[in-house]
Protein backbone atom coordinates (compact mmCIF):
# COMPACT_ATOMS: atom_id res chain seq x y z
CA UNK A 1 0.00 0.00 0.00
CA UNK A 2 1.53 3.24 -1.23
CA UNK A 3 2.10 6.27 1.48
CA UNK A 4 -0.19 8.35 -0.96
CA UNK A 5 -3.12 6.04 -0.35
CA UNK A 6 -2.31 6.11 3.44
CA UNK A 7 -2.40 9.79 3.01
CA UNK A 8 -5.77 10.07 2.04
CA UNK A 9 -9.14 7.94 2.21
CA UNK A 10 -9.23 5.34 -0.20
CA UNK A 11 -11.76 3.03 -1.51
CA UNK A 12 -9.89 -0.06 -2.49
CA UNK A 13 -12.23 -2.74 -4.85
CA UNK A 14 -10.45 -6.06 -4.57
CA UNK A 15 -10.29 -9.07 -6.22
CA UNK A 16 -11.28 -12.10 -4.08
CA UNK A 17 -10.51 -16.18 -4.59
CA UNK A 18 -13.85 -17.62 -7.07
CA UNK A 19 -13.05 -20.41 -5.02
CA UNK A 20 -9.53 -21.82 -4.04
CA UNK A 21 -8.78 -19.45 -1.10
CA UNK A 22 -5.30 -19.86 -1.80
CA UNK A 23 -5.07 -17.92 -4.70
CA UNK A 24 -5.34 -14.50 -2.52
CA UNK A 25 -2.49 -12.60 -3.16
CA UNK A 26 -0.49 -11.47 -0.09
CA UNK A 27 -1.56 -7.35 -1.70
CA UNK A 28 -5.63 -8.82 -1.18
CA UNK A 29 -4.85 -10.00 2.43
CA UNK A 30 -2.77 -7.04 3.10
CA UNK A 31 -5.10 -4.45 2.34
CA UNK A 32 -8.41 -6.37 3.65
CA UNK A 33 -5.85 -6.71 7.23
CA UNK A 34 -5.28 -2.73 7.03
CA UNK A 35 -9.03 -1.71 5.71
CA UNK A 36 -10.73 0.26 8.22
CA UNK A 37 -14.03 -1.14 6.97
CA UNK A 38 -14.91 -4.09 4.98
CA UNK A 39 -17.94 -3.77 2.60
CA UNK A 40 -19.37 -7.18 1.23
CA UNK A 41 -22.31 -8.53 -1.07
CA UNK A 42 -22.83 -11.26 1.68
CA UNK A 43 -21.27 -10.96 5.35
CA UNK A 44 -21.48 -15.08 5.88
CA UNK A 45 -19.46 -15.72 2.82
CA UNK A 46 -17.02 -13.23 3.04
CA UNK A 47 -16.61 -13.91 7.14
CA UNK A 48 -15.00 -17.31 5.80
CA UNK A 49 -11.88 -15.98 3.73
CA UNK A 50 -11.34 -12.71 6.83
CA UNK A 51 -11.57 -16.79 8.74
CA UNK A 52 -9.09 -18.49 7.11
CA UNK A 53 -6.46 -15.62 6.49
CA UNK A 54 -7.17 -14.73 10.16
CA UNK A 55 -7.62 -10.84 9.47
CA UNK A 56 -10.45 -9.03 12.10
CA UNK A 57 -11.81 -6.06 10.61
CA UNK A 58 -15.44 -4.06 11.13
CA UNK A 59 -17.47 -6.31 8.24
CA UNK A 60 -20.76 -4.62 7.01
CA UNK A 61 -23.28 -5.80 4.16
CA UNK A 62 -23.64 -3.89 1.25
CA UNK A 63 -25.68 -5.69 -1.12
CA UNK A 64 -27.22 -4.02 -4.25
CA UNK A 65 -30.74 -3.52 -1.97
CA UNK A 66 -28.88 -1.61 1.11
CA UNK A 67 -25.75 -0.12 -0.81
CA UNK A 68 -27.26 2.89 -1.50
CA UNK A 69 -27.80 3.88 1.62
CA UNK A 70 -24.13 3.13 2.84
CA UNK A 71 -22.92 5.14 0.45
CA UNK A 72 -23.38 8.45 1.98
CA UNK A 73 -21.64 7.13 5.13
CA UNK A 74 -18.99 5.37 3.27
CA UNK A 75 -18.20 8.82 1.35
CA UNK A 76 -17.74 10.54 4.93
CA UNK A 77 -15.28 7.79 5.76
CA UNK A 78 -13.40 8.34 2.92
CA UNK A 79 -13.49 12.14 3.24
CA UNK A 80 -12.07 11.70 7.03
CA UNK A 81 -9.30 9.80 5.68
CA UNK A 82 -10.27 5.92 6.28
CA UNK A 83 -9.92 3.40 4.04
CA UNK A 84 -12.58 1.08 3.00
CA UNK A 85 -11.96 -2.27 1.02
CA UNK A 86 -15.23 -3.49 -1.42
CA UNK A 87 -15.37 -7.14 -1.71
CA UNK A 88 -17.81 -9.41 -3.78
CA UNK A 89 -18.85 -12.76 -2.92
CA UNK A 90 -15.90 -14.08 -5.40
CA UNK A 91 -14.10 -12.22 -8.01
CA UNK A 92 -13.84 -8.87 -8.80
CA UNK A 93 -16.02 -6.26 -7.41
CA UNK A 94 -18.06 -4.16 -10.24
CA UNK A 95 -18.30 -7.10 -12.73
CA UNK A 96 -22.00 -8.10 -12.45
CA UNK A 97 -22.48 -7.13 -8.79
CA UNK A 98 -23.24 -3.24 -7.51
CA UNK A 99 -19.99 -2.43 -6.82
CA UNK A 100 -19.89 -0.12 -9.71
CA UNK A 101 -22.02 2.44 -8.13
CA UNK A 102 -19.86 2.75 -5.14
CA UNK A 103 -17.33 3.39 -7.45
CA UNK A 104 -19.32 6.28 -9.43
CA UNK A 105 -20.19 8.23 -6.38
CA UNK A 106 -16.65 8.10 -4.87
CA UNK A 107 -14.64 9.13 -7.80
CA UNK A 108 -17.77 11.65 -8.67
CA UNK A 109 -16.99 12.94 -4.96
CA UNK A 110 -13.24 13.32 -5.87
CA UNK A 111 -11.88 10.58 -3.43
CA UNK A 112 -9.39 8.00 -4.69
CA UNK A 113 -9.90 4.35 -6.00
CA UNK A 114 -7.59 1.79 -6.15
CA UNK A 115 -8.45 -1.83 -7.38
CA UNK A 116 -6.30 -4.41 -5.95
CA UNK A 117 -6.50 -7.38 -8.69
CA UNK A 118 -7.90 -10.79 -7.95
CA UNK A 119 -8.97 -14.08 -9.82
CA UNK A 120 -11.46 -13.93 -12.57
CA UNK A 121 -14.02 -15.72 -13.76
CA UNK A 122 -14.62 -14.79 -17.26
CA UNK A 123 -10.69 -14.97 -18.01
CA UNK A 124 -10.46 -18.17 -16.18
CA UNK A 125 -13.48 -19.80 -18.33
CA UNK A 126 -12.48 -18.34 -21.95
CA UNK A 127 -9.29 -20.09 -20.81
CA UNK A 128 -10.52 -23.57 -20.22
CA UNK A 129 -12.92 -23.29 -22.72
CA UNK A 130 -11.00 -24.06 -25.41
CA UNK A 131 -12.88 -21.70 -28.22
CA UNK A 132 -11.27 -18.90 -30.10
CA UNK A 133 -10.55 -15.90 -27.56
CA UNK A 134 -8.80 -13.29 -29.16
CA UNK A 135 -12.34 -11.17 -28.94
CA UNK A 136 -14.64 -11.16 -26.33
CA UNK A 137 -17.83 -10.25 -25.12
CA UNK A 138 -19.17 -9.94 -21.35
CA UNK A 139 -22.64 -10.45 -21.18
CA UNK A 140 -23.35 -11.60 -17.50
CA UNK A 141 -26.87 -12.74 -16.50
CA UNK A 142 -28.95 -13.12 -19.26
CA UNK A 143 -33.05 -12.88 -18.62
CA UNK A 144 -34.61 -15.25 -17.18
CA UNK A 145 -37.52 -15.94 -19.60
CA UNK A 146 -37.21 -18.05 -22.61
CA UNK A 147 -38.51 -15.51 -24.53
CA UNK A 148 -36.30 -12.11 -23.50
CA UNK A 149 -33.36 -14.30 -23.22
CA UNK A 150 -33.72 -15.49 -26.66
CA UNK A 151 -34.50 -12.09 -28.17
CA UNK A 152 -30.78 -10.81 -26.23
CA UNK A 153 -29.18 -13.48 -27.82
CA UNK A 154 -30.13 -12.90 -31.18
CA UNK A 155 -29.05 -9.18 -30.56
CA UNK A 156 -25.77 -10.39 -29.60
CA UNK A 157 -25.46 -12.90 -32.61
CA UNK A 158 -23.32 -10.55 -34.42
CA UNK A 159 -20.78 -9.76 -31.98
CA UNK A 160 -17.70 -10.86 -33.51
CA UNK A 161 -16.03 -12.94 -30.90
CA UNK A 162 -17.13 -14.64 -28.19
CA UNK A 163 -19.74 -14.73 -25.45
CA UNK A 164 -19.50 -15.15 -22.33
CA UNK A 165 -22.46 -15.64 -19.33
CA UNK A 166 -22.76 -16.62 -16.15
CA UNK A 167 -25.63 -18.27 -14.81
CA UNK A 168 -26.70 -20.15 -11.73
CA UNK A 169 -26.34 -24.32 -11.45
CA UNK A 170 -30.45 -24.17 -11.18
CA UNK A 171 -31.10 -22.44 -14.31
CA UNK A 172 -28.10 -23.25 -16.22
CA UNK A 173 -29.35 -26.34 -18.26
CA UNK A 174 -32.78 -24.07 -19.34
CA UNK A 175 -30.22 -21.34 -20.30
CA UNK A 176 -28.60 -23.83 -22.69
CA UNK A 177 -31.31 -25.42 -24.15
CA UNK A 178 -32.10 -21.67 -25.39
CA UNK A 179 -28.66 -21.37 -26.98
CA UNK A 180 -29.14 -24.41 -28.67
CA UNK A 181 -32.03 -23.15 -30.24
CA UNK A 182 -30.42 -19.44 -31.13
CA UNK A 183 -27.05 -21.13 -31.71
CA UNK A 184 -26.88 -24.61 -33.13
CA UNK A 185 -24.10 -24.72 -35.17
CA UNK A 186 -22.06 -22.87 -32.60
CA UNK A 187 -19.51 -24.73 -29.98
CA UNK A 188 -20.19 -23.92 -26.24
CA UNK A 189 -18.44 -24.58 -23.61
CA UNK A 190 -20.20 -25.04 -19.76
CA UNK A 191 -17.14 -24.45 -16.98
CA UNK A 192 -18.47 -25.01 -13.01
CA UNK A 193 -16.84 -24.76 -9.86
CA UNK A 194 -13.70 -23.05 -11.07
CA UNK A 195 -10.94 -23.51 -9.15
CA UNK A 196 -12.09 -25.90 -6.82
CA UNK A 197 -11.51 -29.54 -6.36
CA UNK A 198 -14.61 -30.89 -8.64
CA UNK A 199 -13.62 -27.96 -11.58
CA UNK A 200 -15.04 -29.15 -15.07
CA UNK A 201 -15.53 -27.84 -18.51
CA UNK A 202 -18.37 -30.01 -20.75
CA UNK A 203 -17.28 -28.64 -24.57
CA UNK A 204 -19.20 -29.70 -27.66
CA UNK A 205 -21.95 -28.45 -30.12
CA UNK A 206 -24.44 -25.98 -28.49
CA UNK A 207 -27.15 -28.71 -28.60
CA UNK A 208 -24.56 -31.51 -27.68
CA UNK A 209 -23.61 -29.57 -24.32
CA UNK A 210 -27.31 -29.16 -23.48
CA UNK A 211 -28.28 -32.42 -23.92
CA UNK A 212 -25.56 -33.68 -21.73
CA UNK A 213 -26.42 -31.21 -19.12
CA UNK A 214 -30.56 -31.83 -19.69
CA UNK A 215 -30.21 -35.44 -18.91
CA UNK A 216 -27.85 -34.62 -14.88
CA UNK A 217 -30.15 -34.86 -12.10
CA UNK A 218 -28.62 -32.11 -11.05
CA UNK A 219 -25.31 -29.12 -11.52
CA UNK A 220 -23.86 -27.80 -8.58
CA UNK A 221 -21.29 -24.88 -8.35
CA UNK A 222 -21.86 -21.34 -10.29
CA UNK A 223 -21.51 -21.98 -13.74
CA UNK A 224 -20.04 -19.94 -16.51
CA UNK A 225 -21.00 -20.46 -20.58
CA UNK A 226 -18.99 -19.65 -23.17
CA UNK A 227 -19.82 -19.56 -26.40
CA UNK A 228 -18.13 -19.55 -30.31
CA UNK A 229 -18.33 -16.39 -32.12
CA UNK A 230 -19.87 -16.33 -35.42
CA UNK A 231 -19.76 -19.02 -37.63
CA UNK A 232 -19.97 -20.13 -41.69
CA UNK A 233 -23.21 -21.27 -42.42
CA UNK A 234 -24.91 -19.35 -40.08
CA UNK A 235 -28.34 -17.65 -40.55
CA UNK A 236 -27.95 -13.55 -39.23
CA UNK A 237 -31.09 -12.15 -37.35
CA UNK A 238 -33.40 -11.40 -40.17
CA UNK A 239 -33.32 -7.56 -40.70
CA UNK A 240 -37.24 -7.66 -41.59
CA UNK A 241 -38.36 -9.09 -38.20
CA UNK A 242 -37.30 -5.71 -36.83
CA UNK A 243 -34.26 -4.88 -34.28
CA UNK A 244 -35.17 -4.45 -30.57
CA UNK A 245 -34.47 -0.47 -29.93
CA UNK A 246 -31.21 -0.05 -27.04
CA UNK A 247 -31.84 0.40 -23.68
CA UNK A 248 -31.32 4.11 -24.19
CA UNK A 249 -33.01 4.92 -26.96
CA UNK A 250 -35.89 3.04 -25.13
CA UNK A 251 -36.00 5.48 -22.76
CA UNK A 252 -35.51 8.21 -24.85
CA UNK A 253 -38.83 7.37 -26.63
CA UNK A 254 -40.71 6.67 -23.42
CA UNK A 255 -39.75 10.03 -21.82
CA UNK A 256 -40.36 11.81 -25.33
CA UNK A 257 -43.87 10.00 -24.75
CA UNK A 258 -43.93 11.68 -21.31
CA UNK A 259 -44.24 8.26 -19.14
CA UNK A 260 -43.53 8.82 -16.04
CA UNK A 261 -40.21 7.51 -14.56
CA UNK A 262 -41.30 4.66 -12.29
CA UNK A 263 -43.87 3.24 -14.83
CA UNK A 264 -40.84 3.66 -17.66
CA UNK A 265 -38.34 1.79 -15.29
CA UNK A 266 -40.81 -1.11 -14.49
CA UNK A 267 -41.61 -1.88 -18.41
CA UNK A 268 -38.18 -1.54 -19.68
CA UNK A 269 -36.68 -3.79 -16.68
CA UNK A 270 -39.31 -6.52 -17.87
CA UNK A 271 -38.83 -6.21 -21.65
CA UNK A 272 -35.22 -6.04 -21.45
CA UNK A 273 -34.46 -8.33 -18.35
CA UNK A 274 -33.06 -5.92 -16.18
CA UNK A 275 -33.22 -5.10 -12.94
CA UNK A 276 -35.51 -2.17 -12.50
CA UNK A 277 -33.26 0.08 -10.40
CA UNK A 278 -30.72 -0.13 -12.68
CA UNK A 279 -33.17 1.44 -15.03
CA UNK A 280 -34.33 4.03 -12.89
CA UNK A 281 -30.81 4.83 -12.74
CA UNK A 282 -30.08 4.96 -16.26
CA UNK A 283 -33.13 7.63 -16.57
CA UNK A 284 -32.51 9.58 -13.47
CA UNK A 285 -28.98 10.49 -14.95
CA UNK A 286 -30.47 11.48 -18.26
Amino acid sequence: MSSAAAACGTLYMVGTPIGNLSDASPRVVQTLTEADLLLCEDTRVTSKLLAHFGIHVPLQRADENVLAERIPQVLDRLASGERVAFVSDAGMPGVSDPGQRLVDAALEAGERVEVIPGPSAVTCALVASGLPMEHFFFEGFLPRKKGPMAERLRQLAAVPGALVLYESPRRVAATLAVIAEVFPLRRVALVRELTKLHEECVRGLAPQVAEEIAARDEVKGECVVVIEGPVAGEESPSQEEGQQPSLDEAIAEGLAAGERASALAKRLAKAYGVPRAEVYDLIANR
